[in-house]
């Protein structure tokens, strides 16, 4: 009887402090004296040991009983009692020569005095005081100096030193707590001091508790609930009024009590097998109402507007030089040494020290280092290896001065150094061997105790590894100091979950010292993790709840990282969902107790059940969700073993995998169909426990956690977690409304439960909080089941109306926007995407082609998402990956996977099923033809034309490339330029390709542009229209069927004529001549005073031809001219790549005087503002300004066009237009023929908001398009509403135009290629068109596009030719900027 009850004891660790002697010595007490009047009477002990024990603690003791009323056996509701005499006060053995004395006096309060003789600093005691044994501890109000309240369930309270002791003082006012409950916690090692493996318990001097004090089990306050819901006409309950019922039935209960009733009887009459049934199905029914569908509130959607930290504040820290410790400046001293090669390395910890373990080679000796930062005497106990682990006498010759020799040992002191003066100083081991003498170095180390590698030796390998080392890179993109110390301790952390989260809680604050780069490369390493690519246990035996409380104290530093650090907010979410919830203490425990009770009720103690038992009680893992789900899933299909191995696989597991773990899983689950019901009902709820520990995105457990739940110990330890306190009104039965709903086939409901608990959660997350942790797994599981419930949806989706997925897809932006810490543009497409619905719904007839410019936003917005991911995670990934030497193929689409765990890919999956939707509504089709020039040659599929731009192919070639920015020129050879992306039909490129007679197009249909790319090596011709390409293969004798082989090139009479300084620095616009400046300047100067008053134009002055080489041939410039001609000489041999220096070498120009001057009174005489009159460093500005226009005559993009078409580069002379810049609201492009079509009657423009710049740059998205009939310009026809979410704008201020002699050569597009820059530099705004007028008021948009079209109308008869004008529009008012003849 009593070695069962020790048993059970033993699996309980939570609250169960007494020892088996203790239990055995008070049990025989009792029943030496009068069992018949005690509280445990015989069989009352034997129900004690059967299976339902709960393993709690409990103390036997004589009880005062009234006469009238029976005794409960119950041990929930034991009632007051008189205590036997004892001892108050104890002493304990802590460790080593270190004791506690803990002493109980009592005066008007119990004062409890705990000593701690020779005791390390930074200690604190963990406690929390019991009113009756079976309760979880309640925080006292009155508590010592210092004390902080730690998870919401202890108190923490610090220790005072004093010589080699530490003192605390604790006083109890409350008369009816029994007992104080603690541990003492080493904070600085992470060490637990606990009472032979349990909690340290210390009764205290008790009075009697009143009776009403005495608890009733939740199980009978709804029982009562129950009868008194039948008593008053079975009423339809709102959540309100149930919360009252269950208090007036808790208090009918306790009245009954006070009244003479035990426990035991209320539970008897209460719970009569008619009564029981009718409560389960009234519970199952409910008893209020459930909605349907939830009423959201309205919310401003940019309170939700996250915008980035800005770099310098946000990198602060890590731009500051680390400083080294002495290990990294001792290790760094050994590997620069030459001809050094590191054959092994690895770093120990030892309680906050570390120990660093070297093996080197050079010149065929082996050098073993050994160095530590652990102060006081240490000495090596060590020996060498000729087969690996075996400990041999290492020979004397070899010996160290000062060695000791032993049997199959040696031992040597280590010695002190300083690595850098007489500060930084460690111990160190060096010995030299020759190699291929011994195979391995075993050692232990002894200071003031032994030191072991986790209960075994430590060994170096004195080889290099048998696998050829990986080229791990430079680390570059990374926060290479922390992986490097990341993969030293790996072979630690792979010990066990234990050992890898108090190492990662140990290092998350030195990766966020080292900023975003650090953070990214701790989500890194803890997301390798969690995908399995790193070790999770080897050959090391740790209980559950050790791994919990790990994972709890890691969480913690987590959450005060989000609240301290919120730009790392998305970073920390994503790797607090890699780690899971953890617990503290008897959280974890219960994976260990569970099981066997599950296997005890069950009668399934063998085969796969005791093997799965021996591995949770070894190490459990995220592994044990997927088995118990497993095991479900089976029991489920009515025992088929299919679905059990389908469950495994799908998720990972195999069977090596299974066999893989330090307690195998050999055997497959057998059970009988008379087990399915208990053991179904029973894993269900191990399934949470497991959850609530290794899962963090599990709702129902991070519910739980929020809204506080109580598990009672049957068999095991109890939980219970307290609600949160200042959730928001109404937010249980929300999250009441997530959970009856989240498997619902039809999701939309379920959808907006989940977003409007999100949105109730958000303004919490950003306050500090202890519990905050739970808040954020709570968010980040809401978050997941977003993601799971979209996925669930598409089937249902297929279908459906364009407005249910564009509605579906709003949810899913709503969702994104929550997760994401630079969210504005995100914000923006949700806000169009509402509008298009509003557009919808109101029969507006463009609304699929404004839907389709804001899917193609929100494209982009995830490409850039996707972008910035790569940028920050995947250096990481393939750094670390490297230096751990894990599976390539898993690390090179590392954040690939990152992506598509997140809603992000749930997001584009629904905008790539509505593309087509939309496409045909608005008669888009699958292309969008820039240039549509016929075309026969080979398929060649390219990633970004940017980098083919200077390549020549030698056969005519169709490129089908994946980005293509709209800045790039298109490579020699090239008939075809085929693309996803969406340059403007006004940019750079595509009027380069109409230009040059080259196919141009962008292709919408993935399913299109994928037979494409199979079709790479193949000859294809392909057919343009306006509006659309078929293409066909052909044979290699069709080639010379093309039109556009033919090469198109300068007449060789049209060549740079050089231009020569015609003594003057600075001209006004009456000076613009052919010889002074370029056809952009003269061409503005011809427009005033001949286009209609409505139409403004700038006023202009301009550094004329020749400035430039004046400039550098003044004395003061001499050594820049010196460079240039040496660099100059080097790009004439060939060498492209000095170009930068180039460029760079020109900003070092100085202004002559006369140059200033000059300029100053030119353009204070055209009533344009002077730099200078600001100051000094305003005309530094302007002057930079002018040599970056200078110095764009060496960028690559114009290099390379004028060498193609064997322009002469030296004589490209260099003009600048000088500009004051009209601040404007839009900025528009004009082509008086349309370019497309090539129809003379039809004006094209597109508009952008802001300057122009995002217009002719390379800036994603599309413009705004249009086009207007030449005999009907007040009617403009929307071709497509604008996608780019970048607008720039910029106070008043000066910009300087390039304006060379090459731009505007006949047959020749030289426009575009040379830089214009502004002095000031340019703001940019994310762009919010759900209320721009421009798109949103039909009549402002009118009024705008026919005023655009009216002035390029007018342009164009003013020249007599087709026109290419650039312009914009302030207040209303049209500016042309620039005019040149349409090519």
């Amino acid at each position: 009887m009593h070695k069962q009850i020790y048993q059970d004891m033993s699996n309980s660790v939570g609250h169960g402090l007494l020892r088996p002697t203790v239990l055995e010595h008070q049990i025989k007490s009792i029943c030496n004296g009068n069992c018949g009047n005690s509280l445990f009477s015989n069989s009352q002990i034997r129900k004690l040991s059967s299976s339902d024990f709960r393993g709690q603690r409990f103390s036997a003791r004589k009880l005062k009983l009234r006469t009238n009323r029976m005794v409960s056996s119950y041990p929930k509701a034991a009632l007051a009692t008189d205590r036997a005499p004892e001892q108050l006060g104890r002493r304990f053995k802590l460790d080593g020569d270190s004791e506690m004395q803990v002493n109980v006096n009592v005066s008007s309060v119990v004062l409890v005095e705990i000593q701690i003789t020779n005791s390390n600093d930074n200690l604190y005691l963990h406690w929390g005081v019991k009113q009756n044994q079976k309760e979880q501890w309640m925080l006292p109000n009155r508590r010592p100096e210092g004390t902080k309240v730690f998870n919401d369930q202890a108190l923490r309270s610090p220790l005072v030193k004093s010589g080699s002791d530490s003192f605390l003082k604790v006083e109890i006012d409350d008369p009816a707590v029994e007992a104080i409950e603690f541990l003492i916690v080493d904070e600085r090692h992470n060490r637990w001091y606990k009472d032979n493996g349990q909690n340290f318990y210390v009764k205290l001097p008790l009075g009697e508790k009143p009776i009403s004090s005495i608890g009733v089990t939740e199980e009978l306050v709804q029982i009562q609930a129950y009868l008194r819901w039948e008593r008053n006409g079975k009423k339809t309950y709102t959540p309100e009024q149930e919360k009252k019922e269950f208090e007036e039935a808790r208090k009918e209960l306790l009245r009954e009590i006070e009244n003479g009733s035990s426990v035991d009887e209320l539970r008897k009459k209460n719970t009569k097998s008619d009564i029981q049934k009718n409560i389960k199905n009234q519970l199952g029914k409910r008893n209020y109402s459930t909605p349907e569908k939830i009423n959201r509130k309205k919310r401003d959607l940019m309170q939700l507007l996250k915008k980035p930290t800005p770099v310098s504040a946000r990198e602060g820290i890590s731009s500051t030089p680390k400083t080294l410790s002495a290990l990294q400046i001792f290790y760094k001293l050994i590997e620069e040494q030459s001809d050094v090669s590191v054959l092994n390395k690895q770093t120990y910890r030892i309680y906050d020290k570390q120990l660093l373990v070297l093996a080197t080679e050079a010149f065929g000796k082996i050098r073993v280092h050994l160095a530590t930062d652990l102060m006081g005497p240490l000495t090596l106990h060590w020996a060498l290896s000729k087969n690996a682990g075996e400990w041999l006498t290492p020979p004397a010759e070899l010996l160290p001065v000062g060695s000791t020799s032993l049997v199959k040992a040696a031992e040597t002191l280590f010695s002190t150094v300083s690595v850098d003066g007489a500060t930084n100083k460690i111990q160190a081991f060096e010995l030299e061997i020759e190699e291929g003498s011994f195979v391995g170095l075993p050692f232990v180390l002894r200071g003031e105790n032994w030191i072991n590698n986790n209960d075994s030796d430590f060994y170096v390998e004195l080889s290099g590894p048998t696998k050829p080392i990986k080229d791990v890179g430079d680390g570059k993109g990374t926060a290479k100091d922390l992986l490097d110390r990341i993969a030293s301790l790996e072979s630690e952390a792979e010990q066990s979950f234990m050992h890898r989260f108090n190492i990662a809680a140990d290092l998350i604050d030195e990766a966020k010292d080292a900023g975003e780069l650090g953070v990214a490369g701790f989500l890194v390493w803890m997301r390798f993790m969690a995908t399995r690519q790193l070790v999770w246990n080897k050959a090391y035996c740790v209980k559950p709840r050790e791994i919990s409380q790990a994972q709890a104290r890691l969480i913690h530093k987590l959450q005060n990282i989000y609240s301290s650090h919120p730009q790392y907010s998305e970073l920390v979410r994503m790797i607090m969902s890699s780690v899971g919830h953890g617990g503290e203490g008897d959280v974890g425990q219960r994976i260990r107790d569970e099981i066997l009770v599950i296997q005890q009720k069950n009668k399934c103690k063998g085969g796969m059940m005791e093997e799965w038992h021996q591995k949770l009680h070894n190490n459990t893992s995220p592994d044990d969700v997927i088995i118990c789900q497993a095991l479900m899933d089976y029991i489920k299909s009515d025992l088929d073993i299919s679905v059990y191995w389908e469950t495994l696989n799908t998720n990972g597991i195999t069977k090596e995998r299974l066999l893989s773990y330090d307690r195998a899983i050999h055997n497959e689950p057998n059970f009988s169909r008379d087990q399915k019901e208990g053991l179904l009902r029973d894993l269900g709820s191990y399934l949470k426990t497991l959850k609530a520990v290794h899962s963090g995105a599990d709702l129902e457990s991070a519910i739980s956690n929020c809204m506080g739940y109580i598990a009672e110990g049957r068999g095991m330890v109890g939980v219970t977690i307290k609600p949160m306190s200042g959730l928001p009104s109404g937010f249980q039965e929300l999250l009441q409304f997530v959970l009856e709903h989240v498997e619902d086939k039809n999701v939309e409901p379920l959808l907006e439960g989940l977003l409007e608990a999100r949105e109730e959660l958000k303004p919490l997350l950003s306050k500090s909080d202890n519990r905050l942790q739970d808040l954020l797994f709570l968010d980040i599981a809401l978050d997941s089941n977003v993601r799971i419930a979209i996925e669930r949806s598409y089937e249902q989706l297929k279908n459906a109306k364009p407005e249910k997925i564009m509605y579906f897809i709003t949810l899913l932006l709503e969702n994104l926007v929550l997760s994401s810490d630079d969210n504005e543009d995100l914000i923006y497409c949700w806000k169009g995407w509402n509008r298009a619905l509003t557009m919808v719904k109101t029969g507006e007839n463009d609304w699929a082609l404004f839907a389709k410019s804001v899917l193609d936003r929100t494209r982009l917005a995830l490409a850039t998402k996707g972008e910035l991911y790569h940028q920050l995670l995947q250096p990481s990934a393939e750094y670390l990956g490297a230096l751990l030497d894990l599976d390539q193929s898993a690390v090179s689409i590392f954040t690939e996977e990152m992506i598509r765990s997140g809603s992000a890919a749930s997001l584009s999956s629904l905008v790539n099923r509505l593309d087509p939707v939309l496409r045909g509504v608005a008669n888009l089709g699958s292309w969008q033809v820039i240039s549509p020039v016929k075309a026969v040659g080979y398929v060649v599929v390219v990633d970004e034309l940017l980098s083919v731009q200077n390549k020549c192919y030698q056969v005519p070639t169709i490129l089908v490339a994946n980005k293509v920015s709209g800045e790039e020129e298109i490579p020699d050879g090239a008939v075809a330029v085929l693309t996803p992306d969406m340059p403007d039909v006004l940019s750079h490129v595509s009027v380069r390709a109409r230009n040059s007679k080259v196919c141009f197009a962008t292709c919408f249909d993935p399913d299109i542009l994928n037979d494409l790319r199979a079709k790479e090596g193949i000859l294809l011709n392909l057919k343009p229209t306006s509006a659309d390409i078929t293409y066909c293969e052909v044979k290699e004798d069709n080639l010379t069927q093309s039109n556009n082989l033919e090469e198109v090139g300068l007449s060789p009479t049209i060549q740079l004529v050089k231009k020569e300084f015609n003594g003057k620095y600075a001209i006004s616009s009456d000076e613009f001549t052919s010889e002074m400046v370029g056809a952009k300047s003269r061409n503005i100067a011809y427009l005033k005073g001949k286009v209609p008053s409505s139409v403004g134009i700038p006023t202009s002055v301009a550094l004329p031809f020749g400035v430039f080489e004046k400039v550098l041939s003044d004395k003061i410039n001499q050594g820049v001219s010196e460079k240039l001609q040496i660099l100059n000489k080097q790009l004439v041999t060939g060498e492209s790549d000095v170009l930068r220096e180039i460029r760079m070498t020109v900003l070092d120009l100085s202004a002559p005087h006369q140059l200033v001057q000059e300029l100053k009174t030119t353009m204070q005489r055209s009533d344009m503002p002077w730099p200078g009159d600001e100051g000094e460093e305003r005309w530094e500005q302007a002057w930079t300004a002018i040599k970056k226009v200078w110095a764009s005559k060496w960028n690559e993009r114009a290099y390379f066009s004028t060498k193609k078409v064997k322009l002469d580069h030296d004589f490209l002379c260099m003009a600048v237009l000088v500009q004051e810049i009209i601040n404007a609201d839009y900025a528009f492009v004009i082509h008086t023929t349309n370019p497309s079509s090539g129809d003379s009657s039809e004006i094209y423009a597109e508009v952008v908001k802001g300057l122009g710049e995002t217009l002719v740059g390379a800036y994603p998205g599309r413009a705004l398009s249009f086009i207007s009939r030449k005999d009907n310009l007040d009617s403009p026809k929307v071709l497509g509403y604008p996608s780019k979410p970048i607008g720039l704008f910029i106070r008043r201020s000066i910009i300087f135009r390039s304006d060379s002699n090459g731009e505007d050569l006949e047959g020749y597009a030289g426009a575009g290629l040379y830089d214009s820059v502004p002095m000031d530099e340019e703001d940019k705004v994310i762009l919010d068109y759900s209320s721009d007028p421009l798109i949103v008021d039909a009549d402002f948009q009118k009024l705008i596009l026919s005023t655009i079209a009216r002035a390029g109308d007018s342009i164009e008869k003013l020249y007599g030719t087709p026109q290419d004008i650039e312009g914009v529009i302030r207040d209303g008012k049209i500016y042309v900027v620039q005019t040149r003849p349409q090519m």
